[in-house]
């Protein structure tokens, strides 16, 4: 077990200290007494100097697949054996981890809307400045690993990331965000929010992925599988790690599928409020104007149920899972195949 150092001045954590290093970092709390404590392992492999990368579960508190990969890894991974800098934060927005909510109880903020931050901001503000200045300018690499949470929606098995306009840029986020092996590699909108730390990564040139690797505040055993070794299989692609790239899926038949969803017209808002009928799995393939669920609205006795179609053709990445979906939330995405 290792030991565990607690730091009040961020300044006093030691970057570049050879092997494995366990802090909790200290962030008081904002009108009352107490601190959130929130996990950092640092990684500086004794096997010769290498990249860095920086790997993030517990973003929001109600995702554990994240949680879950980082934190056996954390324990796992060997520092005699590695090269170059790991800096891995299990659970991000602690207090929101320990209530097992979305956003911060403490402050109200939700993490990924709050970068850059402020270190005279609330709670979550002041993490996220963390990360901006002492996290992020220290690693090359990026991972931000998420899942649908309590929301309701279920998500296809995906990783993710922004259109980036850099094509060298781009065709290394494809690579490594490939290394999950996941059904689906999604380059989703920017366009919706703004704030979110894969935002504030890739302003900062990193190569920088997100995911969706599970769903209804469970721990999905397929998407803790992706999400484990598939930041194994980016250490690996970039020497840190001994051993050779592995999938996770072999029976799948296919790689990842590259698909687009990048404009807001494919993120379908519920018409009205009402309980969500699927006809397909996420994941499956449809044509423009395929039905694709059907809405029912209980409380009109005499009305059918409203049919749900696909806007173009491409694959259902995100529909209902939890029933009622309230009337504007996300109902639907469909995304298209796009070449690599």
């Amino acid at each position: 077990m290792l030991d565990v150092r607690t730091v009040h001045y961020h300044g006093s954590i030691d970057f570049d200290r050879p092997g494995k290093s366990l802090y909790e970092v200290a962030f008081h709390y904002d009108g009352e007494w107490g601190n959130a404590l929130v996990p950092l392992v640092v990684i500086n492999g004794e096997a010769g100097p290498g990249p860095g990368v920086a790997v993030f579960g517990g973003t929001h508190g109600d995702e554990y697949e994240g949680q879950v990969a980082v934190w056996r890894l954390m324990h796992e991974l060997d520092p005699t054996l590695m090269r170059g800098r790991l800096l891995m934060l299990p659970r991000l927005n602690t207090p929101a981890c320990i209530a097992g909510t979305r956003t911060s109880p403490k402050d109200g903020a939700n993490m990924n809307r709050a970068f850059p931050g402020n270190p005279r901001g609330t709670l979550t503000s002041r993490i996220a400045h963390f990360v901006t200045t002492a996290i992020l300018p220290r690693v090359d690499v990026v991972l931000d690993i998420h899942a649908a949470g309590r929301g309701g929606q279920q998500f296809a098995l995906c990783s993710s990331f922004h259109p980036i306009a850099d094509p060298v840029q781009y065709a290394e986020m494809v690579k490594v965000a490939s290394l999950f092996d996941t059904p689906f590699v999604m380059i989703y909108s920017s366009e919706m929010a703004s704030g979110l730390l894969t935002d504030q990564a890739e302003a900062m040139g990193k190569v920088t992925i997100g995911g969706e690797f599970g769903h209804s505040g469970g721990v999905l055993r397929q998407g803790v599988a992706h999400a484990y070794q598939g930041i194994k299989n980016v250490l690996h692609h970039y020497g840190m790690l001994p051993g050779s790239i592995m999938p996770v899926d072999p029976s799948r038949g296919h790689p990842p599928r590259l698909v687009a969803a990048t404009s807001l017209d494919d993120y379908v808002p519920a018409p009205v409020s009402g309980y969500f009928e699927p006809v397909y799995e996420v994941g499956a393939a449809v044509a423009a104007g395929e039905l694709v669920g059907r809405l029912y609205d209980f409380e009109r006795v005499a009305a059918p149920p409203l049919e749900v179609r696909a806007p173009h053709d491409g694959y259902i990445l995100l529909q209902p899972f939890a029933a009622p979906t309230a009337k504007g939330v996300t109902m639907l995405v469909i995304a298209q195949e796009v070449a690599l």
